[in-house]
């Protein structure tokens, strides 16, 4: 196919081969360099994809200013690496997908949606969540008002491993339930709270402190509306769940990613005030039809479509990975200090307001 959009994959671990993999498969991309600084996991993508010879392996970054018409890039690196390179390429004119978190500063995440805005390049951040057909459905049944009034959020994100070394489990797992809440309710919060507990790497049964790295979180997000969600993540717990609900005053929405069968169900039910008695009516139990698809190939798709119509995501652009990137942010304030509350300022999520009182 010709005009097809020339792209690089930058780093090719776990989640990376899974991006080369996607883009490979479209048929508007040719992949024309892979970059990771190990030899051997260039070598084994090049047997597993039979990678043509004319693509560029390499394991130095800088290599790809010498790939000539090069005009995207999908950087799937550790988190800590990600802003000097993503600055760096798009200073040099490429269009960037990079993985989550965008980095893990806000004021950073700032500086670079705006180098974007001002090359008119894209730049979007892989919250692959938000391409679930599981979450988009889930938005219409929310924002359709299909469970009355809203009454609460809550979610569970727990396994046992990998154990992050460079991260806390706050900054590995919540961001994935704080873009789907924000998604389906169409705000942000304006005040959370985070409390923690250390037991791998910086104490034993220690609460969180700064420095040390929690393997249980327990969060709290308020929304401007008052709507609360609440969030329990652990890398240290083999019950293995990925289940997050909004609870209305006529139902329940759960999304259950374990639940292969029913990831989404509808739970109606509403209560009927007899005397002083309140008696459940109403109930039943709904599974919601989805559309097929793999998350992570919509958001390859949904990449290649914004740099051919030179439009940023509405879904998961650079600006959507920076609200989610000043929570986290509010967050780790907050577990700093034992879990006092911590304000972000407004709801454009500019700056983060600290309450000591």
């Amino acid at each position: 196919m010709t005009n097809q959009i020339k792209i690089a994959v930058i780093g090719i671990g776990r989640w990376g081969v899974h991006l080369l993999r996607n883009f490979l498969a479209d048929p508007q991309v040719d992949v024309v360099a892979v970059v990771d600084p190990h030899p051997e996991r260039l070598a084994a993508v090049k047997q597993q994809f039979n990678l043509d010879e004319n693509v560029v392996l390499t394991t130095q970054w800088q290599d790809l200013k010498k790939v000539p018409g090069l005009i995207g890039v999908a950087i799937a690196t550790p988190a800590t690496t990600h802003y000097v390179l993503i600055k760096d390429a798009l200073q040099q004119g490429y269009h960037v997908l990079a993985e989550k978190p965008l980095t893990l500063n806000p004021v950073e995440c700032r500086e670079l949606c705006h180098l974007a805005e001002q090359h008119h390049l894209i730049l979007m951040v892989d919250h692959t969540y938000l391409f679930h057909p599981a979450v988009e459905a889930g938005k219409t049944v929310v924002q359709a008002g299909k469970l009355g009034d809203l009454r609460y959020g809550y979610a569970t994100r727990t396994h046992l491993g990998p154990v992050r070394q460079d991260v806390d489990a706050l900054w590995d797992l919540a961001i994935h339930d704080i873009a789907i809440f924000n998604a389906w309710l169409g705000q942000i919060p304006v005040k959370v709270q985070a409390t923690g507990t250390v037991w791998l790497q910086g104490g034993v049964g220690e609460d969180a402190k700064t420095g040390e790295l929690a393997d249980l979180v327990w969060l709290t997000l308020t929304y401007p509306d008052g709507f609360q969600v609440y969030i329990h993540l652990c890398w240290l717990n083999p019950d293995k769940q990925r289940r997050l609900g909004i609870v209305g005053s006529l139902g329940s929405l759960i999304f259950d990613e374990m639940s292969l069968s029913s990831p989404l169900t509808l739970l109606s039910g509403e209560f009927e005030q007899q005397g002083n008695q309140f008696i459940p009516v109403n109930q039943r139990q709904i599974v919601l039809e989805l559309e097929i698809g793999e998350p992570l190939q919509r958001v390859c798709s949904s990449f290649v479509v914004s740099i051919l119509k030179n439009t940023p995501s509405e879904v998961s652009s650079g600006w959507v990975g920076t609200e989610l990137v000043e929570i986290l942010a509010a967050l780790t304030v907050s577990l700093g200090q034992g879990g006092k509350p911590v304000f972000l300022n407004d709801p454009q999520g500019t700056k983060i307001i600290t309450n000591d009182s």
